[in-house]
């Protein structure tokens, strides 16, 4: 599978079927009981970082930001994924606060020129393709976006040293399979590692098989 093929792949499953049952699955059963992660430490991660000015990346069905305390009354939220399917979920979702959408490959530089006092990338990184060195240009396109001290945040399902069950190792077996997960070889040091490289105060904390990872942006250099 060539490698646009692969990105495709790893935004595909979303369909309007799928997206139905998405949260009792993945968020409910899936997170609680094969990855070992509840969403409650997914929510709190939202809660930590949310800002009035909030752009989110790979959206799924909107839960975390339709869950999210946000820090004003009406946030100025930009949702951008490559599957519309998930855009009009996560749109229709938070309707209230009036989100904009934009269709987007995140592997690409992001055509917007405003900037971001928080940016979210749940559950995105294990669902493209290439090992993480490959993946991190994704932070590389969030540099230009991020306002000063901004932060950048999300989690993703790793394996390395994460502990899992054989349900769990067989599941993301089978997802690597069929190219829903490329995370075969990402392990929460290499993505620590590739975000010491880009941002300021980075903390990756391991729940189950998911990495947690918060960071911000780096001060600008005078001069």
């Amino acid at each position: 599978m060539d490698f646009e093929h692969r990105v495709k792949a790893g935004q595909a499953v979303y369909t309007p079927r799928s997206l139905r049952v998405y949260d009792a699955f993945v968020l409910g059963f899936s997170n609680r009981w094969l990855w070992r992660c509840p969403a409650r430490e997914l929510e709190a991660m939202y809660a930590r970082n949310v800002s009035g000015h909030h752009l989110d990346i790979g959206v799924g069905t909107g839960y975390f930001l339709d869950q999210a305390a946000w820090p004003v009354a009406n946030p100025d939220i930009l949702l951008a994924d490559l599957n519309p399917h998930s855009l009009a979920a996560a749109a229709g979702r938070i309707s209230r606060y009036n989100p904009r959408i934009l269709i987007a490959n995140i592997l690409e530089p992001l055509a917007i020129s405003e900037r971001f006092g928080s940016v979210g990338l749940c559950y995105l990184l294990h669902c493209l393709p290439g090992q993480m060195a490959e993946k991190a240009v994704v932070f590389d396109h969030l540099l230009p976006v991020l306002s000063p001290r901004g932060k950048v945040f999300g989690a993703t399902i790793v394996q390395g040293d994460a502990p899992r069950s054989k349900p769990a190792q067989a599941l993301m077996s089978y997802y690597n399979q069929k190219g829903i997960f490329s995370n075969t070889h990402d392990t929460a040091q290499g993505l620590d590692s590739e975000l010491r490289k880009r941002f300021a105060n980075v903390r990756v904390q391991l729940r189950g098989s998911v990495a947690i990872f918060e960071a911000q942006a780096r001060e600008p250099q005078n001069g």
